[in-house]
Formats: structure tokens, C-alpha cells, sequence
């Protein structure tokens, strides 16, 4: 691999210059006509563009334009949003919320939240399952039969499928008591139950898998997280009646830039909400760093580039890793809008 050196932050330095340069935010409705404007000033560190980007996504707002750069130190971000009407973001309170979420406090939290690792374990009122395996006619329902049949209830799920694989992540407490539940006699038995059904045929090398998790880590980057580490992306993908024609098929290209020591993956495809989440939640699961960014939306079709190196500062100079980040993202733009995806199963749902 050709590499290209980088500075290095001492964490002590960073922590001290975040302190005394906190985050800056501004929410500028004034500047063009159609969007709103919110640029961001802050410190560089591992993640923070997801982190952003995660909490535009989160209040449903549409980016329509977003130029990055985060060379060296710094972190300067410009986003164009309108909410789901098309319409610049007036409502103070929304307004307050993303200066406050994107501002020092804000991040803090953000990181702390994230930084929490996936084991087994109970949070708060519910315990939430986690479901790998193949997808097949009449899962999900017999998931929450088994989970009804032990006393669980179902306080809510979200589902997404792609090329015949299944994530699921199940929020369920006990039905008597409405808490989450920690007896380990209870959950292995529930887990046994839920891996038979997941099991399918038994020569099935990737036929289901089972667990619990704890922490804080966003449902949305959790899924990708799931079928990223299912291989999902292997093989020849499935089509449905409702995936897009050949015409319309993500156009994802990976380029070298010599002259600025870059891997420049640029992304062309039809445009949707979260889109930007997707493919940047995928590169830094992929561990890689994203330096600069372009994107921009052209009626029903988006443009997105990404400068990127690996986290030591090392390119993408081999045909066979190229190939493979192509294969990811375009799971990735995938994913959300395959059969069943973002499905929501609230707790009334569960019990009808």
C-alpha cells in the first residue's frame, strides 16, 4: 500500500484544545432561499462526521447538499436541510435541539453513548435481541410466537432484509412486570428457541445467530453492523419486485488521487432519506477515515464523493479491496429499502 503520513494529535492536546475551542454551531436560515444552512466548527476526532450526520438523520431533516473537510486538526462541515416537506427547518425548539445536540455537550454525550461496547446484558425497561439468519415466509412470526410463548413482551422491533439475510433487533420485557429481564435461565432458554428457528437447514454455514446487547449504539448503524458482519454483500444479490431497474442500480466507482493521497469513492444513485448516514456509517465501520465529502442532489438523484484513507493513512490501492468497498455501499443503499426494511412493530401490534 502506498502511504501517505498524517499528523498526529496527542488525546491530552485534544482534549485540552476541545476544551478551549469548543464545537461551533450555526443555523443559518437567511443564507439560501431553499434550505437551511448549519455548519459546524469543531475539533477533529475519530467519528464525529457519522455523529453529525446521525443527528440530522435522527430529526428526519433531508440533506440536500454537505461539503466536509477535516484535514489535520479541525472538522468544518456545511449541511443544506430542509425537513420533510421540502421546507427550510423555523421551528425554534428543532432549531435549539440541533444546536444543543451538535454543540460541546452535545458531542460529549454522543461519544460517550457510542463508546459503550455490544455484549449481554439488560438496559433500562427492556432487553434488546439480536437476529441474525436466512429470511424466509413467516419468520418474524414465528420469532414472536416463541417470545409469546415465554413470557415475553414484544415493545418493539425494527427489521431489515437484503439478499435473502435477515437483522433483527427485538426490544422485548417481561409480560407480568414490564421489566427487562436478567434471569439467565429465562434468556438461554429463549436464545435456544430463537437459534432452532433461525437454524433452517442445518448445512447452512451462516444459518442464524442469537444475542443480547447492551450499550447505546444506534439501532440504524447496529443493522448495518449485523448483515456487514453476515456477509451480506457476498454472492449474487436477490431481486424483488420492488428493487430498482438495472437503469436506476447505484453507479459506486473507486479512484486513486495521486496528487492528493486520497481514495476518492464516488457514489451516484437515486436519492432517499438517510442516504448520507448509510454510506458514511458503512466507511467508518469499514475503518476508514472520510477527509473531505461533496454531496448533492439533483431532483430524484444523488451525487456523493468521498476522499478517504485508511485509519494508519494508508490508501486503497489494491483491485481486490476497491471491489469489495463497492460491494459494501452498495448493500448498504440496499439495505433500507429492501422487503420488510424499517419495519416497526409497536407494542399493540405485538399483542393483536
Amino acid at each position: 500500500m502506498a502511504k501517505v503520513c498524517w499528523p498526529y494529535f496527542d488525546p491530552e492536546y485534544e482534549n485540552l484544545s476541545t476544551r478551549i475551542n469548543p464545537p461551533r454551531v450555526s443555523v443559518d436560515n437567511t443564507s439560501c432561499s431553499d434550505s437551511t444552512l448549519i455548519k459546524v466548527d469543531s475539533m477533529n476526532r475519530p467519528g464525529i462526521l457519522l455523529e453529525v450526520v446521525q443527528i440530522l438523520t435522527d430529526l428526519d431533516l433531508t440533506i440536500t447538499k454537505a461539503y466536509i473537510s477535516s484535514d489535520g486538526g479541525w472538522f468544518m462541515d456545511a449541511f443544506h436541510v430542509t425537513d420533510q416537506q421540502g421546507k427550510k427547518i423555523t421551528d425554534l425548539k428543532t432549531v435549539h435541539y440541533i444546536e444543543k445536540a451538535l454543540g460541546p455537550k452535545g458531542q460529549e454525550e454522543v461519544t460517550t453513548r457510542s463508546g459503550k461496547p455490544v455484549g449481554v446484558c439488560s438496559v433500562g425497561d427492556h432487553t434488546s435481541i439480536e437476529l441474525t439468519g436466512r429470511d424466509r415466509p413467516g419468520l418474524l412470526s414465528e420469532i414472536s410466537a416463541v417470545l409469546a410463548s415465554l413470557h415475553f413482551n414484544v415493545v418493539a422491533a425494527e427489521v431489515w432484509t437484503h439478499n435473502r439475510r435477515i437483522a433483527c433487533v427485538v426490544y422485548v420485557n417481561d409480560d407480568a412486570t414490564s421489566r427487562a429481564v436478567d434471569d439467565p435461565a429465562r434468556l438461554s432458554a429463549m436464545e435456544d428457541q430463537l437459534k432452532n428457528i433461525l437454524r433452517g437447514c442445518g448445512d447452512d454455514e451462516k444459518a442464524g445467530r442469537t444475542s443480547f446487547s447492551v450499550g447505546f449504539t444506534h439501532v440504524d448503524r447496529r443493522l448495518h453492523q449485523m448483515l456487514f458482519a453476515d456477509r451480506d454483500y457476498e454472492g449474487v444479490v436477490v431481486a424483488t419486485e420492488i428493487e430498482d431497474p438495472p437503469s436506476v442500480k447505484p453507479k459506486i466507482t473507486v479512484e486513486h488521487c495521486q496528487e492528493k493521497g486520497y481514495s476518492m469513492v464516488t457514489v451516484r444513485c437515486k436519492d432517499r432519506a438517510k442516504l448520507m448516514f448509510d454510506i458514511v456509517c458503512t466507511l467508518t465501520d469499514m475503518q476508514y477515515v472520510v477527509f473531505h465529502a461533496a454531496i448533492t442532489s439533483d431532483a430524484a438523484r444523488a451525487s456523493q464523493e468521498y476522499y478517504i484513507r485508511h485509519m494508519d493513512g494508508c490508501v486503497l490501492d489494491s483491485e481486490g479491496e476497491k471491489d469489495r468497498v463497492i460491494k459494501c455501499l452498495e448493500a448498504a443503499i440496499r439495505r433500507r429499502v429492501s422487503e420488510k426494511s424499517a419495519m416497526l412493530i409497536d407494542e399493540e401490534t405485538c399483542k393483536s
